[in-house]
């Protein structure tokens, strides 16, 4: 297998169009099939690409593990145990070895690292785990964010966060992590570099998804709890609303950040979000639709409908739904892997589709 630093090159020479020589046709003219099955130990709540061949798996406290396969060959690279001492990070008050429960992911900009966040934590010192209904005054503990390094394929680093932590993104630059916390109903802000926690910002009743914009200036956080997503400027912190729907779960942005699609859980609905005038579009496409992903060309996006069992297919130009297929029972994740083209979707129950999208 390639290592990753060739992965990264590659990656680079395709962005800057290097790789261009043989015309693709667009994403949106292509089919999603379904090329393979992955299974084994796994509970994935998440799958994240790294862009750079890579495809990461978050597989909760079910299976207190990462896995990561190859993006070409969709084969498994490795098994990352969840296990840290944190004391061995300079964290005190919970000697011995604590477990965590992975539940999503985000790269540094060319992939050398993934942040990863933890439901909860077990072990030594931690209480019990949090619950899907909660506030800040339900004395959840607070949790822990890691850092793996994807050449050694380990934890590295650790950073304490709030409360029952689910959505994690990477700015553009790589300057700062940020992680939203479901039930302690904020953002927690990191400086990548010195590992410290820079702000923590009240977001209201259960942050989840996360985007940041290309020229890192703002966020943008689905608050589920609510109709609406609050809007961050990452200079000075400041927020306001935006009005989407009810239920905003996921966000993705297009390449200009001009653009946000959002889940709409409760409506089982996309969004399509014009940032200039707050215009809103929406489309059905399945029951409790939970992830999403963009094409890298950013004509598609790609829904998982959790309790329709299915995997919807979008234009993003007039949000035409374009396909829908059945994937499994509780489909929850979803990521678009550039390099081979094809979609992963995480099944709650213990396995990992993969589809061509050709």
């Amino acid at each position: 297998m390639a290592t990753l630093r060739t992965r990264r090159a590659a990656a680079a020479l395709m962005a800057a169009g290097g790789l261009a020589t043989v015309s693709l046709p667009s994403v949106a003219q292509g089919r999603l099939a379904l090329r393979t099955t992955i299974t084994g130990q796994i509970s994935p709540k998440s799958v994240v690409a790294s862009g750079t061949g890579l495809v990461t798996a978050q597989n909760m406290m079910y299976t207190h593990t990462i896995t990561v396969y190859d993006a070409r060959t969709m084969k498994l690279t490795a098994t990352i145990p969840d296990a840290v001492q944190l004391s061995r990070f300079g964290v005190k008050g919970h000697p011995g070895v604590s477990r965590g429960a992975p539940v999503e992911a985000a790269f540094s900009p060319g992939g050398l690292y993934a942040y990863v966040t933890n439901y909860a934590m077990y072990g030594r010192g931690f209480g019990p785990e949090g619950k899907d209904t909660c506030t800040p005054s339900s004395g959840t503990d607070r949790s822990f964010a890691y850092r793996l390094d994807m050449e050694a394929l380990r934890i590295d680093r650790v950073y304490p966060v709030g409360s029952v932590p689910k959505v994690v993104a990477v700015t553009p630059d790589g300057a700062r992590v940020l992680v939203s916390n479901w039930c302690s109903w904020d953002l927690t802000v990191i400086d990548a570099a010195s590992g410290k926690v820079v702000r923590t910002l009240p977001m209201g009743a259960y942050p989840r998804g996360i985007a940041v914009s290309g020229d890192g200036r703002f966020a943008l956080v689905a608050i589920m709890g609510s109709s609406h997503l609050l809007r961050v400027d990452l200079r000075n912190y400041r927020t306001r609303q935006i009005e989407v729907g009810s239920g905003p779960r996921a966000v993705v942005l297009s390449d200009d950040s001009r653009t946000a699609y959002v889940t709409l859980n409760a409506e089982g609905r996309v969004a399509k979000v014009n940032l200039r005038t707050g215009r809103v579009a929406r489309v059905a496409t399945g029951s409790a639709p939970r992830s999403l992903a963009r094409s890298a060309d950013g004509r598609a996006l790609y829904v998982v409908n959790y309790e329709s069992g299915s995997v919807s297919k979008l234009r993003t130009r007039d949000m035409r739904v374009l396909q829908t297929v059945q994937a499994c029972e509780h489909p929850i994740g979803i990521t678009y892997e550039p390099t081979t083209r094809r979609v992963w979707v995480a099944c709650y129950g213990g396995a990992i589709l993969v589809f061509d999208d050709r």
